[in-house]
């Protein structure tokens, strides 16, 4: 019996902060010599002397970057491939990562073995270890929150400032999916076909980071960034740290056939798949000479990889988005912004 005013006992912490690593992250860290069992305050490796470690943070918060009730095992896989996609933007091979959760105490044991497991099914797809973290509760939301190690020959990291006027901008696989599927988890956009519902909503849920892709592009692109923002804001920050302006031709930006289905004639539908953001594609410049290298490297990965304008002389960040014909097209907004 708990003393009056205390809480009756939740079983599903019974665990604690320390059983709980011990059930459910030490087993994702033992792949990772690095990690140490997870037994010490910090990890410990060292970097190849002909590579550089690249490193990137991303955060998820519910209500935020996902929906409170969306499969663990979903919010997991995001998480990571956030983060990955990240690296592999910089042309980084994935290496370790770290992860912080802050969870509410009414997060049982459940939704941990979901997540977990989750967690675990992408680092073996994606060769990739858990190499520490921490572990605290909150009053508020679940706040989850990534730091990735990846790879990249020395000298050799990607940049977002090497476009220069004259290069031709590409995108791999598909843009608008995310975009697109968020509208229909909201039930602002009705899909009857079911096979087209869930590929939108998959690619919300969980996107596909071009890890095969971003370390390959290494001495084909100039510069390289991945489409979170949505299309046009990510190439106009593109643009920015290259000091130019660029050429973005609608009737060229490949869409899923489930994309197309829902967008249409529909404008405004268009727009939101140009804009959305959440894609993680990599959206990234290249010399026109490239070209045949980039297609036999699409072929090779089986990852599209398609031309959508091209850079040029002109304020720096300004995008010129067009349409049929050249003629230009009006987007109520570029993309996302937190603030």
């Amino acid at each position: 019996m708990s003393r009056p005013g205390t809480p009756e006992p939740d079983n599903s912490r019974a665990l604690g902060e320390f059983g709980r690593i011990d059930r459910y992250f030490k087993p994702l860290a033992a792949g990772f010599p690095g990690a140490r069992g997870l037994a010490d305050d910090a990890a410990v490796f060292g970097v190849p002397p002909d590579q550089e470690l690249v490193v990137t943070t991303d955060a998820m918060v519910a209500g935020v970057h996902f929906f409170p009730d969306d499969a663990p095992g979903d919010i997991a896989a995001k998480l990571l491939r956030t983060n990955l996609s990240d690296l592999a933007a910089m042309g980084a091979a994935p290496y370790a990562y770290t992860l912080v959760t802050a969870l509410p105490r009414t997060v049982g044991e459940d939704w941990l073995a979901a997540f977990a497991a989750g967690l675990g099914e992408d680092q073996a797809r994606f060769g990739i270890g858990l190499a520490g973290g921490d572990s605290v509760s909150t009053s508020g939301p679940i706040t989850l929150s990534v730091t990735a190690f990846g790879l990249v020959p020395k000298g050799r990291a990607l940049p977002r400032w090497g476009g220069r006027p004259g290069d031709k901008v590409f995108v791999t696989g598909s843009v608008g999916d995310a975009a697109l599927g968020l509208q229909v988890a909201f039930g602002k956009i009705a899909v009857a076909d079911v096979a087209a519902r869930g590929r939108l909503l998959a690619r919300l849920r969980r996107p596909d980071p071009r890890t095969t892709v971003g370390p390959r592009l290494v001495g084909l692109a100039t510069a390289c960034l991945d489409v979170s923002d949505g299309l046009v804001a990510d190439l106009g920050h593109l643009c920015d740290e290259s000091g130019c302006a660029a050429v973005l031709d609608s009737t060229a930006v490949p869409l899923s056939d489930a994309a197309l289905a829902v967008v249409g004639s529909d404008p405004a539908r268009l727009a939101l798949a140009l804009t959305g953001g959440d894609d993680y594609e990599l959206l990234f410049t290249a010399p026109d000479e490239a070209r045949p290298d980039l297609a036999a490297l699409a072929a090779e990965t089986g990852v599209p990889i398609t031309a959508i304008g091209r850079l040029e002389e002109g304020a720096a960040g300004d995008v010129r988005v067009v349409g049929l014909g050249g003629a230009p097209l009006a987007l109520p907004a570029r993309g996302w912004q937190h603030f």
